[in-house]
């Protein structure tokens, strides 16, 4: 029987619990899951502004889990098809906050979004810290 391979991103940023629930999740489609990890560079692009932890240092929690069997690091929305191709994804897993935004994968692999866990975000967390 063929190995069904799944495939995520994210920042990972002040690792919550809302992270380790869509990592459990996606790692419950399948037997293999490769998660990959926006870079410093990357994450500030998207955000404009730096993570609290370095690239290395999320990589190596996300690296820390049971559910997750490979990590490596995301440096662009536009290599987001090769990373699934090199990955041998079968199942691309997104947060339902991504809704629609990465159904052009359709045609090489199946995508699913996964609810977020409510009311938990990285920001609200820094926010909450600097309160």
């Amino acid at each position: 029987m063929a190995q069904i391979r799944v495939i995520t991103f994210g920042t990972f940023d002040v690792f919550h619990v809302g992270h380790l629930r869509i990592l459990k999740a996606a790692k419950d489609q399948g037997d293999h899951l490769s998660v990959g990890v926006s870079s410093d560079q990357f994450s500030f692009s998207k955000k404009g502004k730096r993570p609290v932890y370095a690239e290395s240092e999320r990589c190596e929690i996300v690296r820390s889990l049971k559910y997750v069997d490979d990590v490596f690091i995301e440096d662009s929305f536009e290599l987001k098809r090769d990373y699934i191709i090199q990955h041998k994804a079968n199942i691309l897993i997104m947060g339902s906050d991504w809704q629609g935004k990465f159904d052009e994968f359709n045609d090489i692999c199946e995508v699913v979004y996964l609810p977020r866990t409510p009311s938990i975000s990285t920001s609200a967390i820094i926010e909450k810290i600097r309160e």
